[in-house]
Formats: C-alpha cells, structure tokens, sequence
C-alpha cells in the first residue's frame, strides 16, 4: 500500500510539473508579457502573477508605456477562463464563485492608474475608459493563443461597471458577462441616489438615521476632541480637507454607507442615549479614516474617473444646513475628490451613449444587485429588448449580492443561462457548492 501511495504521489507531483512547463512555454512565446510563479489557491493547479506592457495611448503607442499587473490561476488548457475585471488595485489574489462554478482558469486585471499598473508620469489624460478597456481587449487577445475555449467577464462594484464597459467597447470578446453590484451612474451627483435613501426602509427608520447625524453634528466640540485624538494616534493626516471638513463629510456620508453596507434600523442607537453609543454607531459605519489623506491618495485615480466621465453622487444637506459649519451650504458637497484638486469636467456623453446601447444590444448579461445596497439606486434596469437576466436579492447588501445568496431555482437558472451562452456543462457538484440543496 505505501508504495502504491508512494507511486500516486510521485506521478501526481511529475503530472504537475509536466503541466507547469507547457504552461510557462506556452506564457514565454506571448510578447509584452513577463510572470512568476506565485502561491497557487486551494482548488487550482498553478498560478502566475503576470506584467503585461502596455500602451498609455493605445491609439498612439509612442506616448509610452505601462506595466499593468495581471494575476492567472490556471486550471487546465480544455477549462473556460473568467476574465475579472478589477475596478481598483489587485492587492491579493481573490478566486470568484464564478471560477469554482465553471472549474475555471481565472484571469485578474489590475485597473491602470492603480497598484502596481502605474505609468511613469500620472497623466490623467489617459485615464478614461475606452483605454482601460482597450487595456483588457489587449490581455484577453494575448491569453486566448493559450486558453481556447469559453470567456465570462465580470466584476464587483466599480470592477462590475468596468465590466459594462468592457462589454460596449469590445462586445464580442466574451461569451457573457457578469456585473455584480455594479452601479451606472448618468450625472456627477445622480439624483437616483437621493430618492432611494428618501424611500429605502421605514420612515422611522431613515427618520432615526438624520437623528444620529444630527445629534453627532451638535455635539461636535466633544466628538472633534474625541475623533482628532484616534486621528493623532493612527497616524491620519487631513490636508486636502481640513478636520473639521472630514468630520462632516463623515457624518453626511453616513446614510449612503448604512444601506450599502446592510446595517440594521434595530442597531441604531437611541439618540437620546450616552453620546459614546452614538458616536460609536455612526463611526463604525463612517470612518473619518476615510477622508483622510491617504485615503484621498490611494482614491486619487478613481475620483478622477468619476469626476470626468462615470458619474458619482453628493450629500443632500437640506436638513442639516444648520449643522454644518465647515463646509459650503450654498449646494449638496459632491463625493468625488479628484487628485491635488485638480480642475475637473464631468461629461455624460459617454455613460448616455453606452446606457442606451447596453439596453438595446446588451445580450448575454447577468445583473446582480443588492435589494439594500445603495448603489442599487443607479443599477442597470431589465429591459426586454435583449437576453440578459437579473437578479435583486431582497435584503442583500453591497457585500452579500452573490451568486451563493440567490434562491436554489435562481442558481440553477443561471447555472442553465451560462451553459447555453457559453456552450459548457457545469458540474453538478460545483452547484451544489452554491446551495445546500439541488432538485
């Protein structure tokens, strides 16, 4: 028995390696890509952290170039790729549901102007997303000398719209596409975002987050003493905003990261209680951390993306205007905080154009969204020019809108949705992997 055992594992390990050097073989022959060997995920054969050189321009290559940052997990050359699309920096590797339902090889980008995948020079002219899509098109044309067969796209949050994006510029790239939470936003300070945190709940229970606000803004001496002491002791710096300006924008933020967040209306304190359980409350959810100024540096590139062409959303103050005293009042503060304070210009020609596109020829789409989630106010709706499906998970938040929190019947309509556009056959273990029960 040992040397049967002995016998298995040796062919396992020389298996392994047999398939490690077809794939390094078949990376070295693509141009522009260098990788390494990285700690492989539990469920996958092999994996690679890739850097892929890459245009600033792609229509005008002799204004440089970049090294973007790609991760590849690789699960075998017969297998389908999901290609995910990150909307920000690619710190860690992250295996998607969508991999361990299709058994799949998973291909990681790195946004441009993000982590590692930074030019030289911070020219934010070649920030925008036709170049970033055209960043993808580049990577999936590479990878598909090596895996041949079916493609999915998808993305979380800001990595969704890259997705919808993605799907515009190249539609005929993939065999479908994934957006998970994934809002589209029509103006600098979409209105949507305000009529959904004027209905979403009870009315006493939005009635009870203003109250928080309020009772944290009239107490500020005390909170600003409180807060610049925990500021001082984590290292936080506020020049961009000034800290009473955070302070504010901590308190107006509130609202939208309550429901984006799945919080509870039976959490929130009683405002007339200790000063400390409300001051807690809110912070847990807000964090002036985050209007700090690494923060607004490491948000830098994304602020400017939605400052000039993906739309965003601002702070209704109306009826705080007599609480705030650091910022102006004369219009809604707008969340976007583009890098230095540069001057900006918001156009919505694009995000108009793809909108009505995506509704007329946005075929092989699954929508996934959080019934509570915020960003939900600005989600593509159904639409039934095309095939696409979508799925509102009741209750779910920004966090919770997955595949594995649908119903058994939703699983298993998407997992039949996937088999025909993709022309694969999904094992039924790996469903069952989503959902406790099946059939």
């Amino acid at each position: 028995m040992s040397r049967i055992f002995t016998f298995l594992v040796l062919s396992l390990f020389i298996f392994q390696t047999l398939l490690a050097n077809e794939l390094e073989e078949l990376l070295s022959g693509i141009p522009d890509i260098t990788f390494e060997k990285t700690q492989t995920p539990k469920g996958f054969i092999e994996a690679y952290e890739l850097r892929v050189r890459q245009p600033l321009d792609h229509k005008n290559p002799n204004k440089g170039y970049f090294e973007q940052k790609v991760y590849l997990t690789h699960m075998g050359l017969n297998n389908p790729t999901v290609f995910v699309t990150e909307g920000y920096s690619l710190d860690v590797f992250r295996p998607t549901e969508l991999s361990y339902l299709l058994s799949a090889n998973q291909v990681e980008v790195e946004h441009r102007y993000y982590g590692c995948s930074l030019p030289d020079s911070m020219d934010y002219r070649f920030l925008n997303l036709e170049q970033e899509t055209a960043d993808l098109h580049k990577i999936s044309e590479m990878l598909k000398t090596i895996y041949k067969q079916s493609w999915i796209s998808t993305g979380i949050s800001k990595g969704g719209q890259t997705t919808i994006f993605y799907k515009y510029f190249f539609p005929d790239d993939m065999d479908a596409w994934i957006p998970y939470v994934a809002p589209f936003n029509l103006s600098l300070e979409d209105q949507r975002i305000y009529d959904f945190l004027d209905t979403i709940g009870s009315d006493e229970c939005r009635h009870k987050i203003f109250e928080v606000q309020k009772r944290i803004l009239t107490a500020r001496d005390t909170i600003l003493k409180v807060l610049k002491s925990y500021s001082e002791k984590e290292n936080l710096k506020f020049t961009y905003l000034n800290f009473d300006e955070a302070f504010e924008y901590t308190v107006l933020e509130y609202p939208f990261s309550f429901w984006q967040w799945g919080n509870k209306c039976e959490d929130i304190p009683k405002v007339d209680g200790p000063l400390f359980d409300v001051f807690t409350h809110l912070f847990s959810i807000s964090d002036i951390g985050f209007f700090s100024d690494g923060e607004m540096e490491a948000y830098g590139s994304h602020y400017y993306q939605a400052a000039t062409e993906m739309g965003y959303y601002g702070y209704n103050i109306d009826k705080l205007k007599d609480y705030i005293k650091a910022l102006p009042t004369d219009k809604n503060p707008l969340a976007t905080f583009p890098p230095d304070k540069m001057q900006t210009e918001f156009s919505d020609s694009l995000v108009r154009v793809v909108y009505n596109w995506i509704n007329e020829h946005g075929d092989n789409m699954v929508y996934i969204y959080g019934g509570t989630d915020t960003w939900s106010a600005t989600a593509i709706l159904p639409y039934e020019n095309t095939n696409s499906i979508w799925f509102f998970i009741p209750g779910a938040s920004h966090s919770a809108a997955r595949i594995y929190n649908l119903s058994k019947q939703e699983i298993i309509q998407l997992a039949k949705t996937l088999e025909q556009w993709m022309g694969v056959k999904i094992k039924r273990r790996n469903i069952k992997k989503l959902t406790a029960s099946l059939i």
